[in-house]
């Protein structure tokens, strides 16, 4: 390009640029420029209009720059100073943390050029608090890595410790490809070869006769059934007869099985064990034992309750209400079973068993709700409490406690008021006891008391019981 057919600019030159239009492309090309003299007096300060962050810096002016830096960047600043006076250093740049009186920093990246024969300088800064704020987002995001990192390395140990030292045997199959993630010594025993060999193996190998796309479709299944079923595999090294047990979970995005392995010989083993302690406690146990249905017709009774209702053989009870055993009848057998199936089971509930002949022996009946099954049963055991009452009757029970605390109102009250408190306090106690075991069933807990319905509502009245809730 050519002006008045001279030419205008030439490759590594700079054309004339008018004083008016300079500082706007200084003041563009940098974040921040400034005009120093040789000692470091501010001269003049541009900021680049299109960068707000450094506020207005007008005030600068005339002041020795040296005001406006951090103590270690001073002596940055001086040497760098001292060199291009010397005639050394010209265009490297140089990092100073610049401060005001508002103690707040910021860091610039400055070359420094001279612009005349008197020494005047040119410091054309960068802006670095982008970088800086870069940087440290970096650290922490390092810092948060190491620590999930470390975490990790916890949870890791932690999981190893626990595969290695819990007896159950266990495996960690993933779903996508059917390959064992996870297997501890337990489970690698059962199977016939060392964890290390079996991580990664296909699962379904690892059993008779077994396809992996069958396979972890039956395992699956078992495992999302509503009643979880295990499945009995034989295994393809040790032939043993193994119970799997099946469960699904997802992690990471990832559907995976979580197997319990059991040998099939054991699981006999224990469980007839089992069933032959259980079955001995049953017959020759020194409680009662007697299995109900829903409605308390008895199934099942055992020798110890035969003893005290004084019948011949199980099939005189078998089939009849346990209300027939009881003194209070319907009411004891509803409160029992209201609140069994309510919490699961109840506890030391007082009453007597009548026995064929009429007579009546002191019990505690505790009863637990079975309901994991097709048809619910509800077991009771029954103790003979004729001594325990016996003590009660004796007066053995009352206490140095509770004779204090009744001697303490002689010469406060007469003996009529202090037996009168007394007998309220007796007789509230087992009113509401009463109304809590049926329910807040009135005619059940007047049954209970011995109380006719009018009189048990005068004591509710009596005792501000009247608007109890039934929940």
């Amino acid at each position: 390009m050519s002006s008045r057919g001279t030419k205008y600019w030439n490759s590594g030159a700079i054309p004339l640029i008018g004083p008016d239009v300079l500082g706007d492309i200084i003041a563009n090309a940098a974040d921040i420029a400034i005009v120093i003299s040789d000692v470091g007096q501010i001269l003049s300060v541009m900021v680049n209009p299109h960068h707000a962050g450094f506020g207005r810096l007008e005030s600068w002016e005339g002041r020795d720059i040296r005001d406006f830096l951090t103590s270690e960047s001073v002596p940055k600043l001086e040497r760098r100073l001292a060199e291009i006076l010397a005639g050394e250093g010209r265009g490297r740049p140089m990092e100073l943390n610049h401060s005001d009186e508002l103690a707040w920093e910021f860091p610039i990246r400055y070359t420094l050029h001279r612009i005349g024969p008197d020494g005047t300088l040119l410091m054309l800064g960068r802006d670095l608090r982008p970088i800086a704020e870069m940087q440290q987002q970096l650290v922490k995001a390092q810092m948060a890595l190491e620590r999930d990192y470390e975490t990790q390395r916890e949870y890791d140990t932690q999981f190893r410790v626990l595969m290695e030292a819990t007896r159950d045997a266990v495996v960690f199959v993933s779903l996508g490809n059917g390959r064992i993630q996870e297997i501890n010594s337990a489970a690698a025993a059962l199977l016939g070869s060392a964890p290390d060999d079996l991580k990664g193996a296909v699962f379904a190998q690892e059993f008779e006769a077994k396809r992996r796309a069958e396979f972890i479709s039956s395992l699956t299944a078992s495992a999302i059934a509503e009643t979880t079923s295990p499945v009995e595999l034989q295994s393809r090294r040790t032939r043993r007869s193994l119970i799997l047990t099946p469960s699904v979970f997802r992690a990471a995005g990832e559907r995976m099985l979580f197997v319990r392995l059991e040998s099939a010989e054991e699981i006999e083993q224990t469980s007839d064990e089992l069933s032959e302690n259980l079955a001995a406690l049953y017959q020759g146990g020194v409680d009662a034992i007697v299995f109900t249905d829903r409605e308390g017709v008895i199934r099942a009774a055992n020798e110890a309750f035969l003893n005290l209702t004084d019948a011949a053989h199980v099939t005189v009870v078998k089939g009849k209400p346990l209300s027939d055993f009881l003194v209070r009848g319907v009411v004891d057998t509803k409160v029992l079973i209201d609140n069994a199936a309510r919490t699961g089971h109840m506890r030391l509930y007082a009453t007597k068993i009548e026995s064929e002949f009429g007579s009546q022996v002191p019990v505690e009946v505790s009863a637990t709700y079975l309901d994991d099954r097709a048809k619910p049963s509800i077991v009771f055991v029954i103790r003979d409490a004729s001594r325990a009452e016996t003590v009660r009757k004796s007066g053995a029970t009352v206490t140095d406690e509770g004779v204090k605390s009744v001697m303490e109102l002689v010469g406060s009250a007469t003996l009529k008021d202090i037996v009168s408190e007394t007998t309220d306090v007796v007789e509230k106690m087992c009113i509401e006891t009463a109304v809590e075991l049926t329910n807040n069933n009135r005619v059940a807990a007047a049954e209970m008391l011995g109380l006719s319905r009018q009189s048990l509502y005068v004591k509710l009245r009596k005792y501000g019981l009247l608007s109890r809730d039934p929940d």
